[in-house]
């Protein structure tokens, strides 16, 4: 078809040509479309209809005739089903019995275009702007004066915007009954109060039906025509069969059943049509005529400019409108543009500011929004956590200043912020990556679980509450309000952010309050990438089927995939990539390498379940038991000890796998008295009590407490038990408190005269000494404060045997960790290892050697493309 024979919008292809662009970064306003975008379930009917692609579609589209009717009113046998209502449009002229049309102007071009081809004469009803385009009905009757016509009438018309109340209509159709009234509700779905006329009208009346606008796809073709049965009969014996496709029918039989979307519709529209003329007030040099539907139309008044190059002008910011002066009785100085969301309103007026005042542009443009890449997963553990890291650490030794941010983060695994705040660990690794200090706004947001009674909610550091389900549902909407201003706080000051997401964003039964994947993505407006396991195997059955999952609005932020964990010759993943791309429409951007050993602190305890962060070393010295608790937090404790060359560390379920280590340790606990019990029920207590006074054993925070003669609930913060004996290790009573402790700590260790850096986290007061137990510890002596600044930090037994501290990353420090194991070997008869044998913990290294992977294996030059960066 030649160039010049469609003057429709929403050409993409030639627009994006013509702006020397690829179509999907064009801003279309030159196409009137629900600027909600597609239902969500669009793409399930869609596939759950394809299969029947191998048979004719129903000729008659009964089931799709039944649904108009059943909204608008009527019969199955008074709607007819095409191709679009431009198929039905064109066949309309060809009923017979009219030699010409009466069509007030400006109005949708192919009213004339099918009077023509059809061979009728046209007569134009010209429309004035002087009275906003109001049609006066007694400018039809006059026209009719002179013979009964074809009359056509957007309702509302379009470019106008403006409609004639119904009744008119009717009364107008019916003092005429020789003349055939064609009224157009393509765009009547978007408005609140006009009455609709499908299911009642007069018999010479055929309304328009449009379904591709309101449900937004205009690609599948679809629309309605309704009338009298016996029009009805005429107008399907002079089209051709089959006019509606299998999976259209699908599609709009589920549309017109679909009232909350039709009608959240109407509502957005109209809120996001106020917010466009509220933008557009600011600029005299445009009138605007803001009518009734989802467009306005609006005249250029300004010199040497007109609606045309307007156009050209904002295409080159990737920007679309639509130029008028292909519409009868509109001339070169008129435009349309579509209602769209808020941020690319905005875009929109952004460039027309920098159209029309280029020396202010920099004050009138909106600020300016940080580039932003997000890291979302098929599934959890797909390796997120690391990617972000990774790349905050590339972004940082490129000096673009990077920040991490996390909404929502549900962990045990835990750290305390220079003020004082809790965070998750894994963000606290990105900031390192990033070169910055760690602060609660960087995971607004943090649940930690608790079987009995849910989850505490942490929120900018401090907790709110313990939740269920459906508290914390509740409470979302306040929560997502406050992820939302510390990303922004945040973003003002970053060069590019690096954001992650959780688990899934394909949860569909969780899609509806999320506040951590793909609504935040677009609240940051950050390019997704996909994350899958490849080592886990299916990985590209997930990365398809999560995009399947997806709403349109949400595929449209993804921006690629990455594979992550591969073993292997990447060659032989093309047939991968072809399926990928040819079913998704996206491409693999990097094929990440496993990297054993890395170093990194897990986010939360799936690996430790399952055994992969305490991977034994063959021949390693030391042996070092940990007790796995159901409520295990915080077990990145331990990776400093995995970094030893001369430790094994592994995990212990029951009694008796315990055997007699050279170490035991009780990690923390978010339900200390929980996980006593599962401590007893499988027989660990009673094994780890058997080994006191022959190996050294070790509670950390919630572990410390079990080690005590007795832990207490009174105000049931982790459940209804009342009070737990504790292993009677230690002469220690803990006393859970509603205040929760958070604090970052510098002591000295009495028992290797080291400095221990660590901090707090835990409810509760730990009582000690004579207090406790009255004068005598268990094991006959008196047991001892574990640190010279604070007594109540930690506890160790007469014999120096059993310790317990509240302090998590106990064992980072280099000197003190040496000193402990030097101290383990000694019981052995083994000698201390030398200096230079020993690992020196820290993740610098680690994330150096993250980032030089990640650059070698990702598509940076086109990652940061994307980010504009």
């Amino acid at each position: 078809m030649p160039e010049h024979s469609f003057s429709h919008g929403g050409h993409i292809r030639a627009l994006a040509q013509r702006a020397g662009r690829n179509p999907s970064e064009i801003l279309d306003f030159s196409a009137s479309i629900n600027p909600l975008g597609p239902p969500a379930w669009l793409r399930s009917v869609v596939a759950g209809s394809l299969s029947q692609a191998v048979h004719y579609p129903d000729p008659e589209a009964l089931t799709l005739r039944e649904a108009a009717a059943a909204l608008h009113g009527g019969g199955a046998e008074e709607y007819l089903a095409g191709n679009g209502v431009s198929d039905i449009l064109y066949v309309l002229p060809r009923l017979g019995g009219h030699a010409r049309a009466v069509i007030p102007v400006p109005a949708y071009g192919d009213y004339e275009r099918a009077a023509r081809l059809a061979g009728l004469d046209v007569t134009h009803v010209p429309l004035s702007a002087g009275n906003g385009f109001r049609l006066d009905p007694g400018l039809i009757e006059k026209a009719l004066a002179n013979g009964p016509a074809m009359v056509f009438l957007g309702q509302p018309n379009n470019p106008t915007g403006t409609s004639v109340p119904p009744g008119e209509l009717a009364r107008l159709a019916q003092a005429h009954p020789d003349s055939l009234f064609v009224i157009d509700e393509a765009f009547a779905d978007f408005t609140a109060d006009l009455p609709r006329l499908a299911g009642q009208r007069p018999e010479n009346m055929v309304v328009l039906l449009s379904l591709t606008k309101i449900f937004a796809v205009p690609g599948l073709r679809l629309g309605l025509a309704a009338a009298a049965p016996g029009l009805i009969r005429k107008l399907a014996d002079i089209s051709p069969p089959w006019q509606c496709s299998t999976i259209a029918q699908a599609v709009g039989a589920r549309a017109l059943a679909d009232l909350e979307f039709q009608q959240r519709s109407r509502t957005v529209a109209q809120e996001f049509k106020a917010h466009l003329l509220g933008l557009l007030a600011a600029f005299p040099e445009i009138e605007v005529f803001a009518g009734e539907a989802n467009f306005v139309l609006c005249r250029l008044n300004a010199p040497g400019l007109d609606g045309r190059d307007l156009a050209e002008r904002l295409l080159q910011h990737g920007i679309a409108i639509r130029a008028c002066d292909t519409f009868a009785g509109l001339d070169a100085s008129w435009f349309r543009l579509a209602v769209r969301q808020k941020a690319e309103n905005e875009r929109l007026a952004e460039a027309l500011g920098k159209v029309f005042r280029p020396a202010a542009r920099a004050r009138a443009a909106r600020a300016r929004r940080t580039p932003a890449i997000m890291v979302q997963g098929t599934c959890s553990n797909a390796g997120k956590s690391v990617l972000a890291a990774g790349l905050c650490r590339i972004f940082a030794r490129k000096g673009l200043s990077p920040c991490p941010f996390k909404a929502q983060n549900m962990s045990l695994n835990s750290f305390v912020t220079m003020d004082g705040g809790e965070m998750g660990r894994a963000q606290v690794t990105q900031a390192l990556a990033a070169g910055r200090e760690p602060e609660a706004r960087m995971n607004p947001v943090l649940l930690k679980p608790s079987s009995d009674t849910g989850s505490q909610v942490i929120v900018l550091g401090r907790p709110v509450g313990v939740m269920r389900v459906a508290q914390y549902v509740a409470y979302k909407p306040t929560a997502f309000a406050a992820a939302r201003a510390a990303y922004d706080e945040l973003a003002a000051t970053a060069g590019v952010m690096v954001v992650e997401g959780a688990g899934s964003p394909a949860e569909v039964n969780l899609k509806a309050h999320d506040i951590v994947n793909m609504a935040m993505a677009r609240h940051a407006g950050a390019r997704v990438l996909l994350v899958a396991d490849i080592d886990r195997g299916g990985s590209f059955a997930s990365l398809a089927g999560t995009m399947d999952c997806l709403e349109e609005w949400e595929r449209a932020l993804v921006a690629g995939f990455v594979l992550n964990k591969f073993r292997g010759d990447a060659s032989l993943l093309a047939g991968g990539f072809d399926f990928l791309r040819l079913h998704t429409g996206r491409e693999v951007l990097g094929v990440v390498p496993w990297l054993p050993g890395l170093g990194l602190p897990e986010e939360d305890s799936v690996s430790f379940k399952q055994g992969l962060t305490l991977a034994g070393k063959e021949g390693a010295a030391l042996d070092v038991a940990v007790a796995d608790l159901a409520h295990i937090s915080n077990f990145t404790d331990l990776d400093a000890l995995a970094a030893e060359p001369d430790v094994r560390l592994r995990r212990v379920a029951r009694g008796r796998d315990l055997g007699r280590p050279d170490c035991v340790i009780l990690p923390g606990s978010k339900n200390t008295l929980a996980d006593l019990d599962r401590l007893r029920e499988s027989g660990l207590a009673g094994a780890v009590a058997a080994l006191r006074g022959q190996t050294v054993i070790v509670g950390i925070c919630g572990g410390f407490q079990m080690l005590g003669q007795s832990v207490a609930d009174p105000l049931g913060l982790e459940s209804a038990r009342g009070v737990s004996p504790g292993l009677g290790l230690l002469d220690v009573r803990t006393v859970l408190a509603a205040e929760k402790t958070l604090a970052r700590r510098l002591v000295t260790d009495l028992t290797t005269g080291c400095a221990v850096t660590g901090y707090e986290i835990h409810h509760g007061e730990t009582v000690l000494g004579e207090t406790a137990s009255g004068g005598t510890a268990p094991d006959g002596g008196a047991s001892r404060p574990l640190y010279a600044e604070d007594a109540g930090l930690g506890r160790v037994s007469a014999d120096g045997l059993t310790l317990g501290t509240y302090l998590h990353g106990v064992f980072d420090a280099d000197g003190h960790r040496h000193a402990f194991l030097d101290f383990l070997r000694r019981r052995k008869g083994l000698a201390p290892l030398p200096a230079g044998a020993r690992a020196a913990f820290g993740l610098d290294a680690a994330l150096d050697r993250l980032a030089d992977a990640l650059e070698s294996s990702l598509d940076m030059q086109r990652i940061e493309g994307m980010l504009g960066i």
